[in-house]
């Protein structure tokens, strides 16, 4: 197959593939083009790409040249016309990308739709980022953060250890609590889903728990709609712990669905000046009233800062991982002939793939 990898847009600082995947690739027989400076912010230059196989090209070559294309985000290849795109797309939200996919006859694989099952976990890209994330969360917090995290107990005096609150123990705060407890806070967990207290623990954290949470378990590591009781249950336990927290720390999303608020004004009155909010789920509405995407808020004095790409603070490790799961996700599709083959029996294949040539497939987007 003939794969392109595309410079992505300002701001952004990953590479689909580092020249270490792409040796890879064509070492499994396929041919590599490579946007001039696609991988500069993740450390990785032309020549490099170039002696790993890989053929630098301007935006128009690759793309012309290209079967695949591969773009983290929909902005590079929204003209493209009768490729096979492979990125993360957020086509439940993100209808825009997704008519333009349309109306140029494209068949898309958005990976962000990929099944979170054990047979996915090498491919699962929300997986290994959020693992980044979470990791990133709390350092970002720490920096932010005008007292320390461990506790000190010194001859001037002692320094109480600061207090994290993190809600949702899915990849992404399942990372936050071992760095948090690492750098010496004392940290409580909130999560909907009963069966995360037993790791939650493990970890050193206090689990919070409230009776009569829905089920989560087939949702693929995501939040769910919750009964009117259960929220009331849930905002009181949350309010207890926001009001002594320090640090807090918020990841809960549904997809395709607007971020549920789990932190109220009510609660950020209660918190003392000086305290963060790192919100992970500020990209669809934020886990606070406040959150701005990619901003920070001083509210009270309390800095709410909302970013859902904390991955990208770590562009070499971040595009390592992401490079691995493409590659296995490629196997998928091209198999050992390096050609494509779209089996849509296949539970991954059919999960991703939101549409075949211009026209939408996926079981999501077609109700």
């Amino acid at each position: 197959m003939l794969i392109g990898i595309m410079k992505e847009p300002s701001g952004e600082t990953r590479v689909s593939l580092l020249p270490e995947a792409v040796a890879t690739l064509i070492g499994k027989g396929h041919t590599v083009f490579v946007e001039s400076n696609a991988g500069a912010l993740a450390y990785a230059s032309d020549d490099e790409y170039a002696n790993s196989g890989a053929t630098i090209a301007d935006t128009q070559t690759v793309i012309q040249s290209s079967e695949i294309l591969l773009s983290i985000h929909p902005e590079p290849v929204l003209q493209t016309r009768s490729k096979t795109l492979i990125g993360v797309y957020s086509p439940l939200v993100n209808t825009a990308s997704t008519q333009s996919f349309l109306s140029n006859g494209n068949t898309v694989f958005s990976l962000d739709m990929l099944p979170r099952t054990t047979r996915a976990q090498s491919m699962d890209i929300l997986s290994s980022q959020a693992n980044i994330a979470g990791y990133k969360a709390v350092l970002l917090a720490a920096t932010e953060y005008a007292r320390y995290f461990p506790m000190f107990m010194t001859a001037a005096g002692s320094i109480a250890p600061a207090k994290v609150l993190i809600l949702g123990a899915g990849v992404a705060g399942l990372q936050a609590i071992a760095t948090a407890r690492r750098l010496g806070a004392v940290v409580e967990v909130f999560d909907t889903r009963p069966a995360v207290k037993e790791e939650v623990m493990s970890l050193g954290a206090k689990f919070i728990e409230v009776e009569g949470a829905a089920d989560a378990s087939q949702a693929g590591g995501y939040a769910v709609e919750q009964s009117e009781e259960f929220k009331a249950k849930q905002t009181a336990r949350i309010a207890e712990s926001a009001a002594k927290a320090d640090i807090i720390i918020t990841t809960a999303q549904i997809p395709g669905r607007k971020a549920p608020i789990l932190i109220t004004q009510e609660m950020l009155d209660s918190m003392r000046k000086g305290s963060i909010i790192i919100d992970l789920a500020a990209s669809t509405g934020g886990n606070t009233p406040l959150t701005k995407h990619d901003e920070s808020v001083l509210y009270n004095g309390i800095k709410i800062i909302g970013n859902s790409n904390l991955a990208r603070m770590m562009p070499a490790d971040a595009s390592k991982l992401y490079g691995k799961n493409i590659i296995n996700f490629l196997q998928l599709i091209t198999g050992d002939q390096a050609q494509f083959h779209l089996n849509l029996e296949d539970d991954l294949v059919k999960g991703t793939c939101i549409m075949k040539d211009g026209i939408i497939i996926h079981e999501r987007l077609t109700t």
